[in-house]
């Protein structure tokens, strides 16, 4: 090659090596700094897109085994109501032998019955008082039959959805009437003795006085003789803006139903809407699901009754018990599946995008000399030229 001035070959070769040292020490550098192979979908875009399914599938099994987590604290605070109901159960046996011996009289009797009477409310009380985040545990759902869903001004037609209820009478004879207000936006469900409110939200009314949305409003009791709660669920076509008293097309509202409550927890990372959940059900414990409420030990013959009553909602409530404590295993068992499913799932993620750091190091300071390498002898190639100038002398 001929010597010239005009064209540094030489430099050229020199820049252009240099600039690829100088890339790969720069791209070996944020490797190192961030702690991933794969820094953008350059380097791999096969395993970041691999990688990136796989965090999300680590998150989300994460929050499943919190969901768990959870669910197991539930269920010990239902197990522990029903420990102390038990413990309850067990004091109201003591006192209905005791009342069904011959030796008391009536007066006597009174007095026992007066704290079994006290205890019976005290076990309707845990029952309506248990409760996680708001929601009862053991005090059963109920459901309703009469007009609150099938007829009167509150039907499923004119926006109520569904009805629902925890720890209310379910007496063929305690009918309970439903009236709203525009007023507060307030429903009053009432059975004559005990009254429960409840208000819509003002963002789910539109300003026509229609519903925007759809809403659940929870019925609580008003004042201390009532318990329980009941939930009404609103769609769209409630009419919001218009008041309904309270009347006989009203009224006939009758609990029935289970004294179970269910609850679902996600317990896997979506994949399967069925299989990754768990659906518990608690039975209700209050008196009336005890078969308890309207007993009493005035007389030897009804503390003879109570008492066998009071055996039976001893076996009642261990039954209820063993179940929760079924669920509470079987949701460790999820838990502990969950961590085994996090750590292989971590093990994968890392194998495709943790960086080796030995390795990657090795290799920067591999690209860090030839870059330094490569400006000395650039340096080297600007000078060449210069020595043409010799030949001017």
């Amino acid at each position: 090659m001929s010597m010239n001035v005009i064209s540094n070959y030489a430099a050229n070769v020199a820049h252009r090596n240099l600039m690829t040292s100088d890339a790969a020490a720069t791209s070996s550098l944020a490797k190192l700094s961030s702690g991933s192979r794969v820094v953008s979908a350059k380097d791999d875009a096969a395993a970041m897109a691999i990688g990136a399914r796989l965090n999300s599938t680590v998150n989300a099994l994460k929050q499943a085994s919190v969901n768990a987590g959870q669910g197991v604290s539930m269920l010990q605070i239902a197990d522990g109501a029903m420990a102390r109901v038990n413990d309850v159960l067990v004091r109201m046996k003591t006192l209905s032998v005791q009342a069904g011996s011959g030796q008391l009289s009536a007066t006597e009797r009174g007095m026992l019955d007066t704290e079994y009477q006290s205890l019976v409310s005290e076990v309707t009380r845990i029952a309506a008082a248990t409760d996680f985040n708001g929601q009862q545990l053991v005090n059963g759902s109920l459901t309703t039959a009469g007009a609150a869903v099938s007829g009167g001004a509150f039907a499923v037609a004119d926006g109520v959805s569904g009805f629902t209820a925890h720890g209310l009478s379910t007496s063929a004879t305690d009918n309970y009437t439903l009236s709203y207000s525009t007023t507060g936006n307030t429903f009053t469900l009432d059975d004559g003795t005990n009254s429960y409110t409840g208000s819509i939200a003002s963002s789910a009314i539109n300003s026509s006085g229609g519903m925007a949305t759809g809403a659940a409003v929870k019925l609580t009791a008003v004042g201390t003789s009532a318990a329980g709660d009941a939930v009404i669920s609103l769609n769209t076509s409630f009419a919001a803006g218009t008041s309904v008293a309270a009347a006989a097309t009203n009224g006939g509202i009758h609990f029935t139903g289970s004294s179970t409550t269910s609850f679902s927890y996600k317990v896997g990372a979506g994949t399967d809407a069925t299989k990754d959940v768990i659906t518990v059900s608690v039975d209700g414990i209050n008196a009336a699901n005890l078969a308890l409420a309207g007993t009493d030990i005035t007389t030897t013959s009804t503390a003879d009754a109570a008492s066998d009553l009071i055996s039976a909602a001893i076996d009642t409530l261990n039954t209820a018990r063993s179940k929760v404590g079924a669920y509470q295993n079987r949701l460790e068992f999820a838990s502990a599946n969950l961590a085994s499913a996090i750590e292989n799932s971590e093990a994968a993620r890392s194998n495709l995008l943790d960086l080796d750091i030995a390795q990657e190091m090795t290799t920067f300071t591999s690209k860090q000399i030839l870059t330094q390498a490569g400006v000395s002898m650039l340096a080297q190639a600007n000078q060449m030229p210069q020595n043409l100038l010799k030949l001017f002398q």
